[in-house]
């Protein structure tokens, strides 16, 4: 357990303490808002082809829901048929079912290190975490454009809570864009397709969302908010596109 502890602290606690340091020092008129705006948009280019391999997989599932439905009437009862055909059809169009998994999982360690990184009093970071040419100003303003304090908890003011809601908003809108590739198809089609997903990430995910956050520093909030923005913005992209 040691051995994850160190690779986690210094492939990404360590390196995300320094960039936002340094991110805060390099840029005029800064405050931590600017600094996580910056940084989440940072860590989101260096996720994009993961994430959007993931999304456009997610948009593929979509798009063969009536041919998945059509194998499960046909082979009705025949369970492990039924799997196998499934699992043609898959290799046949090109989808993995499971691609979507990969920037969840990779954005997980992320979320911890945050919910650590904003723990942590600013003004008073250990030295140990700082590398050689990260010096710590001497001022740090953790303040969203002078109007909320990210470093305090989101429950414990008016503009962490707004953060908080804004979060747990746009996570429904993002639900709702990725649901909404549907919208096409025929109404039972889209029935049994909201059945197994929409009525869970559609209502279930904001909930979940507002919950994470409301506890933490409202920098959390803000990262979620906008991260999920990002995403919203490459899912339209890639709704957008016509298939090749």
């Amino acid at each position: 357990m040691e051995f994850f502890i160190t690779i986690f602290n210094e492939v990404i606690f360590k390196p995300l303490v320094n960039a936002l340091v340094i991110l805060y020092a390099v840029i005029p008129g800064a405050n931590l808002g600017i600094v996580i705006i910056i940084l989440t948009i940072l860590i989101r280019i260096i996720l994009y082809p993961l994430s959007h391999k993931a999304l456009k997989s997610q948009k593929a599932l979509t798009e063969i829901q009536p041919k998945i439905k059509e194998l499960q009437e046909k082979l009705k009862g025949q369970k492990d048929k039924q799997a196998k055909a499934i699992m043609e059809l898959y290799q046949k169009e090109g989808v993995n079912p499971f691609s979507g998994c990969a920037p969840l999982l990779l954005q997980l360690p992320i979320f911890f290190a945050l919910f650590q990184l904003f723990r942590l009093d600013f003004m008073d970071i250990d030295p140990s975490l700082l590398y050689s040419f990260t010096q710590l100003p001497a001022v740090f303003d953790t303040t969203l454009f002078g109007l909320v304090d990210l470093a305090k908890q989101s429950k414990e003011t008016f503009g962490g809570i707004v953060l908080a809601f804004s979060a747990g908003a746009a996570q429904y809108v993002q639900s709702k864009t990725l649901t909404s590739q549907s919208a096409h198809k025929s109404k039972e089609d889209r029935s049994q397709f909201a059945s197994m997903m929409q009525t869970q990430m559609t209502y279930f995910m904001p909930i979940f969302t507002v919950v994470i956050v409301w506890s933490f520093a409202s920098g959390l909030a803000l990262y979620w908010l906008i991260t999920t923005l990002f995403s919203i913005l490459q899912q339209w992209f890639i709704n957008k596109k016509k298939p090749e």
